[in-house]
């Protein structure tokens, strides 16, 4: 799959539609596998197939995924991949109303939590790991004294940075240079607070 954009969700169907548990589940398993059917997802997420299908429309539906060209010759199961290379959400498209800002805060939420497991799934099976994934592997954090400028700007070169490397990966795996790679996750949080 080609790159493209990240796609910034700026109305509460689509969040609302990707602000479900198993939804967001589903779309992290396309953005990894970059296309896979209801069946192959629904083996992932240990649902039912029926059930998988049915919030892959939901998901096709606001815009968030798309049919895939299919990958086989049985044409009986739909293939479906990512519109985009991923998505966000900003508060400031959030504001005008109360609901709009609890759907936002829910949202946020539940993807931070869904973050946060699968790094401790990380934890619990590091030891299965080789030394060098351990090495590589990153936990830190840094406290810095900045402006709401200097943050964002801090934020866009993490983002050139982060997209540079998606971009290299891709094109190492289509050139097949596929030895040695894993998926591998990135969370960043950017945010201030007072003590």
């Amino acid at each position: 799959m080609a790159s493209k954009e990240n796609r910034r969700i700026t109305d509460m169907g689509t969040l609302k539609a990707l602000a479900h548990p198993l939804r967001m589940k589903l779309y992290r398993g396309l953005i990894v596998a970059r296309v896979a059917t209801a069946s192959q997802l629904a083996e992932q997420v240990d649902e039912a197939v029926s059930l998988v299908s049915y919030h892959l429309r939901k998901l096709a539906e606001h815009g968030v995924i798309e049919e895939a060209p299919a990958q086989s010759a049985d044409g009986r199961e739909r293939w479906w991949q990512p519109a985009s290379d991923g998505v966000s959400i900003r508060d400031e498209d959030f504001r005008g109303a109360p609901e709009k800002a609890a759907v936002y805060t829910a949202a946020s939420r539940l993807f931070s939590e869904q973050r946060a497991d699968l790094y401790r799934r990380y934890l619990d099976e590091r030891a299965h790991w080789t030394p060098e994934w351990n090495r590589a592997a990153e936990s830190s954090e840094s406290v810095m004294r900045l402006t709401a400028g200097e943050l964002s700007e801090l934020v866009a070169d993490m983002q050139a940075l982060f997209k540079a490397y998606t971009e290299r990966g891709r094109a190492a795996e289509e050139a097949g240079d596929t030895e040695g790679r894993e998926n591998v996750a990135v969370h960043t949080y950017a945010f201030p607070f007072r003590v």
